[in-house]
């Protein structure tokens, strides 16, 4: 079973960059989930899904799974794309390319 360490992506819901720079190590599923017939939840007999660990650094999370014999992949980040910054007076800007209406 590999594990991945990974920077994963801000809350899409949220526009600051809180817990964004930190990197975690999931381990892939190392067999598929299934239903439950009686009571029809959705249940897996592998529990290493559940665990996840966070570092600081790539580089601690490298060297703990190193250290543990645990095999791993690392996905680099996307970069990020720069925000443009709009004021909300420039709704009423005279040189607006489409008239203000409402």
């Amino acid at each position: 079973m590999t594990a991945r360490i990974l920077q994963p992506a801000r809350n899409v819901m949220q526009s600051g960059k809180a817990k964004s720079r930190r990197w975690l190590l999931a381990f892939d599923p190392a067999s598929p989930r299934e239903v439950e017939p009686l009571m029809g939840w959705t249940s897996s007999a592998d529990t290493r899904q559940q665990l996840r660990l966070w570092f600081d650094t790539r580089e601690e999370a490298v060297a703990f799974a190193e250290r543990n014999g645990i095999p791993y992949r690392v996905e680099e980040p996307r970069p990020s794309r720069p925000r443009r910054h709009v004021s909300y007076s420039d709704n009423f800007r005279p040189d607006r390319l489409a008239p203000w209406t409402h």
